[in-house]
């Protein structure tokens, strides 16, 4: 008796952001210069919230496994080395131009290096950001149409995350009206329930204890809970 054995052909399943890998660009600040908008409330712990926004944020994404390297464009000689601890490739602000031109320098960076990633800009300042939500913003990302979204801020107003596969151009509108530009220039708006930590950005007192609540990190807790008990 012979039996015959049929060896049946292994089929392997990739998803949409598995087929590249995510490179994610975050632009700091020069500390002193950081958090315009927190200066009266935070006083002379500005330069140190904005640090610890950025180092909570940083930590999120470096643990996001959908994430391959996380790029800081700062030219600010604490911040740099501090995030450089956490995991994060730091890389100069030769601009010196503002947020999106540091944006854009990133991504030429990463393009260069790299030149078969996606490039995601994200918020420094989302210490409520929690791996997993990123992940799934990222693995959207790699399945918009047209190759370039972003995710609104919780004011629905801003953006926290511009994001586009590679070979797609870069053009971060961040600031101010980012949704409204980001969407007139034809990005995808993610529509993603279950994220408030990737779109609670930090620009105001109330956003600070919003993200507290919703659990911040703890370079962010510990600085809030000492600022927000004076007030």
């Amino acid at each position: 008796m012979h039996v015959i054995f049929h060896i049946l052909p292994v089929v392997t399943c990739m998803t949409e952001s598995a087929l590249f890998t995510w490179t994610v660009v975050l632009p700091v600040k020069v500390l002193a210069r950081a958090k315009s908008r927190l200066a009266l409330f935070a006083g002379s712990r500005r330069a140190d919230l904005a640090l610890a926004l950025a180092s909570d944020t940083v930590s999120a994404v470096v643990a996001c496994p959908d994430v391959a390297r996380v790029i800081v464009v700062t030219s600010d000689a604490k911040a740099g080395p501090r995030l450089a601890a956490l995991g994060a490739i730091v890389v100069p602000d030769e601009p010196d131009g503002g947020l999106n031109a540091a944006l854009c320098h990133g991504a030429a960076v990463a393009s260069e290096r790299w030149p078969g990633s996606g490039v995601a800009a994200l918020a420094a300042d989302l210490p409520a950001l929690r791996p997993g939500e990123l992940g799934r913003a990222l693995q959207a990302a790699a399945a918009a149409t047209g190759g370039a979204s972003f995710v609104p801020d919780a004011a629905g107003i801003g953006t926290t995350m511009y994001a586009v596969a590679p070979g797609v151009v870069f053009r971060p509108l961040f600031g101010g009206e980012s949704r409204a530009r980001h969407a007139s220039s034809r990005a995808v708006e993610l529509s993603l329930d279950g994220v408030p930590g990737l779109r609670r950005d930090v620009d105001t007192p109330e956003d600070l204890r919003a993200a507290v609540a919703l659990g911040a990190g703890f370079r962010t807790a510990a600085i809030a809970g000492q600022l927000l008990a004076g007030t």
